[in-house]
């Protein structure tokens, strides 16, 4: 059994679950949204941690794989929610879906998602059902929160480091924590051990999207898979705009906040210029240097978990994977 576990076997056992699920109906206009944006693909990240975290204490794994769906389908709510707040055009390369039908069906569908997502953690066996129940509740009111700090810090220029490491550990971390935490839950692993899944998870999500951040400005193009400097050309306040606001004085200062002032310019030389900046700040290393960091921790929180050491590996390598990726 253990020979044929890999994260491309469960991924292809998600992948069978995801075709084999119906959200509804009747109207096609609230459902196909749903079948839509669930067909769009994506890592499957968050399904796959689910599935890892009840192997590490079960072979029947299975069992998890309707919670697993949960997850993405709850994270797939949460992004066609953010779509529509965003204004943003595109998904995974394909029309959004309030582009593609319109905003009022995309809010209407995103609810009838969370409603889905409850019924799959149904399928938890009863003696866990109301810890999942109680644990998914808390997080997704989290990931709620992270949004709002999120839309609130695009009107202020003040976010400190430490409001932003709040910021993304709500609205994207927790719900990888969740993911593992989940797994271990339904496996029947014991309260610490889940904390330690939880923990590893949020540690693991925090050094995740701060990659995000620094592959938007130093990514490879070939592989980034999109325009590297958006976030530099948005304004977004990343990590790296944070620091750089926070550490530039005299005319390290008067030139990064020149740029974020401006309102008409080109963008490629907008991009190198605060690039550069970043560099004469060494932005890039210190960034590293965090991510580092929450990505040792959260294998640190992964090795002290009391299971099987070659059911672990293939946690483990799964997470060397996320911390090497440049996409």
């Amino acid at each position: 059994m253990t020979s044929t576990i890999s994260p491309l076997f469960l991924l292809e056992a998600i992948q069978q679950e995801i075709q084999q699920t119906k959200y509804g109906l009747k109207p096609t206009e609230l459902y196909d949204p749903i079948s839509y944006i669930m067909s769009l693909g994506g890592k499957r990240m968050r399904p796959l941690l689910t599935l890892m975290g009840a192997y590490l204490f079960s072979d029947d794994w299975q069992k998890a794989v309707k919670p697993a769906l949960a997850v993405e389908v709850f994270h797939n709510f949460t992004l066609m929610h953010d779509d529509i707040m965003d204004q943003a055009p595109l998904r995974r390369g394909q029309p959004t879906v309030h582009e593609k039908w319109n905003h009022n069906t995309a809010i209407l569908s995103g609810d009838v998602m969370l409603v889905n997502a409850y019924e799959l953690l149904l399928d938890v066996e009863t003696p866990y059902l109301k810890k999942v129940l109680a644990r998914f509740n808390r997080t997704a009111a989290e990931v709620c929160e992270g949004q709002q700090l999120d839309m609130n810090f695009e009107t202020r220029w003040n976010v400190t480091d430490g409001e932003y490491i709040e910021m993304i550990k709500l609205k994207t971390s927790v719900l990888l924590g969740f993911a593992l935490e989940l797994g271990g839950i339904v496996a029947g692993a014991d309260d610490a051990t889940c904390q330690l899944l939880r923990e590893g998870g949020i540690n693991i999500g925090l050094g995740f999207q701060l990659k995000d951040d620094l592959l938007d400005v130093y990514g490879d193009p070939a592989k980034f898979g999109k325009q590297v400097g958006g976030d530099i050309i948005a304004n977004k306040k990343t990590f790296l705009l944070i620091e750089a606001l926070e550490q530039a004085q005299d005319e390290l200062k008067t030139g990064l906040v020149g740029w974020l002032q401006a309102t008409d310019f080109d963008k490629t030389e907008k991009v190198q210029a605060v690039t550069a900046i970043y560099d004469q700040l060494g932005i890039r290393q210190l960034t590293e240097n965090r991510i580092n960091a929450y990505f040792t921790q959260g294998l640190a929180n992964f090795e002290q978990i009391p299971a099987d050491p070659a059911r672990k590996a293939l946690l483990l390598e799964f997470t060397q994977q996320l911390i090497g990726r440049e996409s």
